[in-house]
């Protein structure tokens, strides 16, 4: 089968439809197979294939519900608390009462239990007994009920009663329920086998070491790890080299044994066309390219298989992004098919974009959010949409899906966010936006211990003032520097925030230098050096505090921007400027010690700044920030941070103005 024009970025749905079509028309588009497990622990999670009936009565006699005495409830009729009655126990007696633990049966002549606590047990002449629970009779001074304290044949569940049905995910509840109702063995949907195949030259295994132009291979371990949660038994394979012919051997072998492949293509150039290739050699290629972002480049199609079966198969992209949510895309809810169980519908809110997004016209968008609520408000913050960046899955909240034809959405538009944590979590979060700094990454450790999430947007100090400005946070790292007195971000606060009731606290003070590659070979030791001829800079953005520290010394020391290769080259966080620096995009860059010893570069000190919490007064004591305020008293957090290169934590959780 040739390349077809119309394989290429279709929609959605229609890429859905195809596969299942084909699914279809091949007799795989329904439960792959039933077996039978036994009712135990090891059936955690699978899924029923088909209803659960209780065999037996749950419970199956009448039992004692506590420690009494069984008997009958109208031989007690006119107890009272100064005229009691008096029960025999002895055997002449036989049917007045009896002694019962719990779960005992209840005697067939017995409708009724009355707590061992509530009796006088009595020896034959009258006295006190000292064993309560062998007498030779009781004294009750309160008439009791029939049945009460007795639970009741069938009380929990009745012989024939349906206890779950198919299709059910199977909970411990569900088989401590099974199992009391009579049931040893259970009908499951068989476990979908899915294979995950990493393939291209260019990747390495985890636990190896990388050199430059190497990837480690993380994406199989992703997949399969998706595939397990969602109910299917992922094998992950070994790296398979851009060798056509070894990949189709593979693919071949995998057809015949498993019931998914999941063939997921490295970043090397042609690699998405060559795995189309496999799959129009094997097989059929229904689709190849489907209008998602991320996620462009997915492959389906159906491999031909031995004994006339055709296996599925989904070409996965690169990007450890554009994989996961393919994964959620197709993986999730055909695994789900095959297990007869529809997908739990994750839960969704409307919440406020606290900026602009833009989307291309004819994908669907798959846009990664942090959510928060930040006074009244539910905002989602966006982060960072590039397919590589991965972080950006472990820091989202949620999704947002931008449906084709929507081109964006401005700030402060409503937007539903597909949930992936909780909303009790939401309610315990904290958000910051504003300058970056690992002291807000180790505080996070910290408040996890104490019941709160802190989730972080790092657009800098006047981003994160701006963001205040708006409502859009409970609170900024801030570190902007007044040229006229000298200050750090007081004035700042009084311009961004003038009207607004504000706490500035500190967080730290930090050295701020030149972060230059291992041995400094360019002899790169102040700011003056950046014009020298061959000496490359990387940048902070705008509106960033050591944008502005480094634009308030240049101004000092008479050196002009343009002076500056790289000047025009910016990153967001000190760690991508170290980032920048150890790739060699740049020869330094300005930032804090502790990112130059997180990738072993050079640093020069140059200057010592405050870095302040700016946290706006009606925040400030909101319970929900009381654990911040005790995470900055707290010594052991002081000392971690006290001991990062470059950081100075004596004023830590000092409150440095009280603006109104």
């Amino acid at each position: 089968m040739s390349h077809s024009p119309y394989l290429h970025d279709i929609p959605l749905p229609e890429a859905q439809a195809r596969l299942q079509n084909a699914l279809q028309a091949a007799g795989r588009y329904d439960v792959l197979g039933i077996e039978t497990i036994p009712c135990d622990e090891k059936a955690l999670g699978r899924v029923l294939a088909a209803p659960v009936w209780a065999k037996i009565s749950s419970p199956h006699y009448h039992a004692a519900a506590m420690d009494g005495f069984a008997l009958c409830a109208r031989d007690t009729i006119g107890a009272q608390l100064a005229r009691p009655l008096t029960l025999s126990l002895s055997a002449e007696a036989a049917g007045r009462a009896a002694y019962v633990d719990t779960g005992d049966a209840l005697p067939t002549w017995a409708d009724a239990v009355i707590p061992i606590e509530n009796v006088e047990a009595l020896t034959g002449d009258g006295a006190l007994a000292e064993d309560p629970r062998r007498p030779a009779a009781i004294r009750i001074r309160a008439a009791v009920t029939p049945w009460s304290h007795v639970r009741l044949l069938g009380e929990d569940m009745v012989a024939t009663q349906l206890v779950l049905p198919a299709g059910q995910r199977l909970r411990a509840v569900d088989l401590g329920a099974a199992a009391a109702c009579g049931n040893s063995e259970l009908q499951a949907a068989r476990r979908p086998r899915v294979a995950v195949m990493p393939t291209g030259s260019e990747l390495t295994p985890v636990g190896q070491n990388v050199q430059a132009g190497q990837i480690i291979e993380t994406n199989s371990i992703t997949l399969a790890a998706q595939v397990n949660a969602w109910g299917g038994a992922a094998q992950r394979f070994p790296i398979i080299p851009d060798h056509f012919e070894t990949i189709c051997q593979q693919v071949q072998r995998a057809a015949d044994d498993f019931d998914l492949i999941l063939l997921n293509a490295g970043s090397s150039a042609g690699s998405e066309d060559f795995s189309a290739r496999v799959v129009e050699t094997l097989g059929e290629l229904l689709v190849h390219g489907v209008a998602v972002r991320p996620g462009h480049p997915v492959i389906l199609g159906m491999i031909h298989a031995s004994a006339g079966r055709r296996t599925p198969i989904i070409g996965v992209p690169g990007y450890p992004v554009s994989a996961a949510l393919t994964a959620e895309i197709f993986v999730q809810p055909l695994l789900g098919r095959w297990l007869g169980e529809t997908p739990p519908e994750a839960p969704t809110v409307n919440a406020i974009l606290t900026r602009k997004i833009t989307s291309p016209a004819g994908d669907d968008d798959y846009q990664r959010m942090a959510v928060a609520r930040v006074g009244e408000r539910l905002l989602a913050a966006p982060l960072n949409r590039g397919a590589g960046v991965i972080t950006s899955l472990l820091r989202a909240d949620g999704i947002a899906v931008l449906p084709r034809g929507v081109q964006g959405l401005a700030a402060g538009a409503e937007i539903k966010v597909r949930l992936y944590r909780s909303a009790a979590e939401l309610e315990r979060t904290i958000l910051a936006i504003g300058s970056h700094d690992i002291a807000l990454d180790v505080m996070a450790q910290f408040l996890a211990r104490r019941g709160r999430r802190l989730a972080s947007a790092n657009v800098g100090s006047q981003g994160g003032l701006v963001a205040l400005r708006r409502g859009e946070a409970h609170l900024a790292g801030c570190h902007l520097l007044d040229a006229a007195s000298g200050e750090y971000n007081l004035a700042a606060v009084r311009e961004y925030l003038g009207g607004m009731a504000v706490r500035v606290v500190a967080l730290v003070g930090r050295t701020q230098g030149l972060l230059t590659q291992p041995g400094n070979l360019k002899q790169i030791h102040s700011l003056a050096d950046l014009q020298r001829a061959g000496v490359s800079f990387v940048n902070r953005q705008r509106g960033a505090g050591t944008r502005v520290l480094l634009d308030y010394q240049l101004n000092q020391q008479g050196i002009a921007a343009e002076a500056v290769r790289g000047y025009e080259q910016e990153e967001y966080t000190h760690l991508a400027v170290a980032a920048a620096v150890a790739s060699g995009r740049a020869d330094c860059g300005l930032g804090i010690a502790a990112a130059a010893q997180a990738l072993g570069l050079d640093f020069v000190p140059l200057f010592q700044e405050r870095y302040d919490l700016i946290i706006p007064s009606q925040h400030a004591g909101d319970p929900l920030l009381g654990p911040l305020f005790e995470t900055l008293a707290e010594p052991a957090y002081q000392q971690a941070v006290g001991a990062l290169p470059g950081y100075e934590v004596s004023w830590m959780g000092k409150l440095i103005a009280e603006i109104e």
